[in-house]
């Protein structure tokens, strides 16, 4: 018996065997690709302004409260830097938790060697809300003191801060607990306040380091 194959099923083997792309033929295909996706994102970068396109609304208000450290705060901590700041209370059940976890969430984007940034939660519960329970709440998150002040003190401040100040409001529910906004304030370098962030949106972080980049832009082109 012959073992030699029949023409017929020589080229049939063949046919049944596909072709496979050059290693060389993958290699282009990926740096184009990896091409692409640099040139869209530097396409997006120079989309953005380089100067703040934000409103300048109301100057922020005057205070005089105490941080987690025990310190006095007042409202001439927001000149000279960007701010950040929202309202909380530790005792919160609904939204508190998720938007200080934002918060953390923004520090940790910052990096620890941007001065130039800081961070305010106020609590509007300021009768429990010690300095002690707010450092015990503000290290759950990452708080550094530092970048990240909790703040504290007399409830009628508090209010006329947040509501006739910040613009946002205050009430109490009906378990006698405060009911508050969880919007997020963004305050420029001269302490007036530029705008607004929902602090239950998944983008919040982004959003503000984007509000953050353009202050900081904004501050570097009127220094020069």
């Amino acid at each position: 018996m012959s073992t030699e194959s029949s023409p017929s099923s020589s080229a049939s083997a063949e046919t049944s065997v596909p072709k496979r792309i050059p290693r060389l033929g993958w290699v282009i295909v990926f740096v184009v690709l990896v091409g692409l996706v640099a040139f869209a994102y530097v396409s997006l970068q120079k989309m953005r302004p380089v100067a703040s396109s934000l409103p300048r609304l109301e100057p922020a208000p005057a205070f005089s409260l105490t941080s987690q450290e025990g310190k006095t705060v007042t409202d001439a901590v927001l000149k000279g830097k960007v701010t950040v700041l929202n309202f909380i209370f530790t005792r919160c059940m609904g939204p508190c938790p998720r938007m200080s976890a934002q918060m953390g969430r923004l520090n940790q984007a910052l990096g620890p060697k941007l001065d130039d940034v800081q961070l305010i939660s106020v609590s509007v519960d300021p009768e429990f809300d010690t300095p002690a329970v707010l450092s015990e709440y503000g290290e759950r998150f990452g708080a550094d003191p530092a970048r990240w002040k909790l703040l504290t003190g007399p409830t009628d401040q508090i209010h006329n801060v947040m509501v006739k100040g910040f613009l946002l409001p205050l009430g109490t529910d009906k378990d006698g607990m405060p009911a508050h906004s969880t919007r997020f304030v963004v305050v420029d370098q001269q302490g007036v306040i530029r705008g607004y962030e929902d602090g239950e949106s998944p983008e919040v972080v982004q959003k503000l380091l984007m509000d953050i980049g353009d202050l900081l832009r904004e501050g570097k082109s009127s220094s020069r």
